[in-house]
């Protein structure tokens, strides 16, 4: 039996062919498509288990979309005793139930509506610039020329 372990949402998972489990929220509605390009080992098949270096090359798991949901309720109970502190709070996170059709080692996956890949170092530095260029500062005042900057004030000597 062909197995792989996969990689989404920051957990790891030992999946098969027709397996069915439930994964942290991803985009897509039920019957979507989605590809798993974060591959971490490869087994069950002819000869040794590959474990990729982090991922292995050329590997996608395939798998299709059958609900959007929420988990179980877990309740957070905060209590400081003799305090008279209590704070009781909720939550319930979402998930995504999905089949997986097939395990590729080719790298030849069939057209999907949705690639969940491996998240790319260099696109957050690009998104970042903008945010710092939006908070420049205001430009000068009528008169065209910025204030000249006022020394700094010397600190006084300590009398002993």
């Amino acid at each position: 039996m062909v197995y792989a372990v996969i990689r989404t949402g920051g957990k790891q998972y030992k999946v098969a062919p027709q397996d069915v489990l439930q994964i942290e929220k991803i985009e897509g509605a039920a019957g979507d498509s989605v590809n798993f390009a974060e591959v971490l080992a490869l087994g069950g098949g002819e000869g040794e288990p590959k474990f990729g270096v982090p991922l292995v090359s050329g590997a996608a798991v395939s798998a299709e979309i059958v609900e959007q949901g929420k988990g179980p309720k877990v309740i957070i109970f905060k209590k400081r005793r003799r305090q008279n502190s209590r704070r009781r709070n909720g939550h319930r996170q979402f998930l995504t139930t999905v089949r997986i059709v097939d395990i590729l080692t080719d790298g030849k996956a069939a057209p999907v509506k949705a690639v969940v890949e491996a998240p790319k170092a260099e696109a957050a530095p690009a998104e970042q610039a903008p945010k710092k260029a939006a908070k420049a500062k205001a430009a000068p005042a009528e008169g065209g020329e910025e204030a000249p900057k006022k020394p700094r004030a010397k600190k006084a000597d300590k009398a002993e």
